[in-house]
């Protein structure tokens, strides 16, 4: 054990031992050991002064923070703004105690009562660190707000609308970009362009030409390129970099221009102000720069042109002989009854038409505000549909939008009794696509649950089919294209994401059937209507469906593929 710190201040308060000041430093630091934390306990129930102590202590370590984290002396933001960390456990538990410590100072005869040292020590509202340690995070610097008519660089990652944007490249041979940095500020590319995401304050521009446009709360954002780096005043400016240099220009406020790569005099430009570092001639420039606006008509004509294509696909569709039930969602036109578009369905009789049940609602679909989805968020929310027959084998088709995945498994189309040969299809909280058929369910299978810890009874006899991770928090809100095809011919199960075979497995001899069924059905929940319970489990997608498709036969990869590429939304 080291020396005990000098106290804040320099003087030790009267009345506090030389261990509970260490024991205070350690506490703020995090680094306390069970023992001393205990004593430091005690220590603070029966003596205001180490109390006062550790407030102190805390409001220094506080102070230090605030001061290496701040403005420099200029009153500028740090020449060099980076993406500020989630606060250290250290931190959290320096912040605990300190509310603590205040609880005991207020209220001296009441107990306190802490959790153990580094797993969280609970505040008045019952959080503790080690509730903060357990929740979801993302990795990223920027949301990709749009992407027009893009094509990706094949040396660099391809991202959609919606997606976050981690510290690396960002890279398009043609279209649009809006990219929403998290300081605030928002960035249009044009390109062909070339970039690196830096931090939530910072990029690179290597290629291509861009607008900024930075609210006074992102003040201090910068752009580096070969020649310059430009430090915001608070200002909308532009840029287009190529090998021969960089032009700057000022459409409103001022920014500030530091030399690179070895510094130099700085030097400022004000509103309607530009300069050509380089050589040659200087680019066209001014009032030529694309904003917001102009990305969203341009976003808006892309979205009617797609949905005018896939309306004209869907219609055709319609007529394939192979389906059982095809549901348009995205073409609208209907109220609380869905109905089924499959020419083949059989007799005009409403055959798989599907009833919106409580609160499913239609909101804006995958082509903007023209189209329709169908959202799922409310547990009660579900579409009911019978689809009689039997069947050689089953595909099914879908878009989707994914909000959340609240439940343990999350429906997109589930047979209500899930008896022998029927499908049940599903998306698991860990983001994985499910497919499952119905095997067995006279029998009764004994196995391991990884999430009980021990043996549990399965009613049934079936295999579930997992894809590998699809979504996750980073993709909230994006489209997907998904399909699960049954060959019972072939002996597989295939699954597709967005096109692509992602899964492709054998089906085991005894789980293999040849007659599949369907029978009374959901979209989007499982509500076993015929329960004896009045209690059901939850399993609503909070999400949005679209374009939901069940065939009689199993589709090929190509045809996956058209399915995809002929319903693509916008930003793909």
């Amino acid at each position: 054990m080291t020396d005990s710190p000098a106290p804040p201040g320099g003087d030790s308060p009267s009345g506090v031992s030389p261990k509970d000041h260490r024991r205070c430093f350690e506490a703020v630091d995090g680094t306390i050991s069970p023992a001393n934390f205990q004593a430091l306990q005690e220590a603070l129930r029966r003596d205001p002064a180490v109390v006062e102590y550790y407030l102190r202590v805390s409001r220094l370590t506080h102070t230090l923070e605030e001061i290496a984290a701040g403005p420099a002396a200029d009153g500028t933001a740090p020449s060099t703004p980076a993406a500020v960390p989630p606060p250290a456990p250290r931190r959290r538990q320096a912040v605990l105690w300190a509310t603590a410590a205040l609880a005991v100072l207020a209220a001296a005869p009441l107990a306190l009562f802490f959790s153990r040292p580094g797993g969280g020590l609970a505040d008045a509202g019952g959080v503790t660190a080690a509730d903060v340690a357990a929740e979801e995070t993302v990795v990223g610097h920027a949301a990709l707000r749009r992407a027009v008519d893009v094509t990706w660089a094949e040396d660099a990652p391809a991202y959609r609308g919606g997606d976050l944007l981690p510290a690396g490249p960002v890279a398009i041979d043609s279209g649009l970009l809006e990219i929403d940095f998290f300081c605030g500020a928002t960035v249009v590319v044009e390109g062909p362009a070339s970039l690196v995401v830096d931090s939530d304050w910072a990029l690179r521009m290597h290629r291509g030409r861009m607008r900024a446009d930075v609210p006074p709360a992102a003040r201090g954002f910068t752009v580096r390129t070969a020649e310059t780096e430009v430090f915001d005043l608070g200002t909308t400016f532009a840029l287009e970099v190529s090998d021969g240099g960089t032009f700057a220009e000022v459409l409103d406020g001022e920014i500030e221009l530091r030399p690179q790569p070895h510094g130099g005099g700085k030097s400022r430009l004000t509103t309607g102000q530009s300069v050509w570092l380089g050589e040659g001639m200087k680019p066209r420039g001014g009032g030529t720069w694309l904003a917001a606006a102009d990305l969203e008509a341009k976003r808006a004509v892309d979205a009617r042109r797609r949905f005018a294509a896939w309306q004209s696909a869907a219609a055709e569709r319609a007529d394939d002989a192979r389906l059982i039930a095809y549901y348009p969602i995205a073409a609208g036109g209907f109220d609380r009854v869905l109905p089924n578009a499959a020419a083949g369905k059989g007799p005009a009789d409403g055959t798989g038409d599907g009833a919106l049940v409580g609160m499913v609602s239609k909101t804006e679909g995958r082509f903007g505000e023209a189209s329709a989805g169908l959202s799922f968020e409310r547990p009660g929310a579900r579409v009911r549909t019978v689809l009689d027959g039997e069947f050689p084998a089953l595909s099914l088709s879908c878009w989707v939008r994914i909000d959340g995945l609240d439940r343990r498994y999350n429906a997109l189309f589930m047979a209500d009794g899930y008896e022998n040969g029927e499908p049940h299809w599903q998306i698991r909280d860990d983001g994985r696509l499910m497919f499952s058929v119905m095997a067995d369910d006279s029998a009764e299978v004994e196995y391991f649950s990884k999430v009980e810890g021990r043996m549990v009874r399965d009613a049934g006899l079936h295999k579930v089919y997992l894809t590998p991770p699809l979504w996750d928090l980073s993709k909230s809100g994006r489209w997907f294209h998904l399909a699960s095809v049954y060959d019972p011919a072939a002996g597989r199960v295939r699954q597709y994401v967005d096109g692509e075979l992602v899964a492709d497995e054998a089906i085991p001899a005894d789980m293999l059937v040849k007659t599949l069924r369907i029978g009374p059905a959901e979209l989007g929940n499982w509500g076993q209507p015929f329960r004896k319970s009045p209690a059901f489990a939850l399993r609503n997608l909070n999400g949005v469906i679209d374009e939901l498709a069940v065939y009689r036969t199993p589709l090929s990869g190509d045809a996956v593929r058209r399915l995809f590429e002929a319903g693509r939304p916008p930003g793909y």
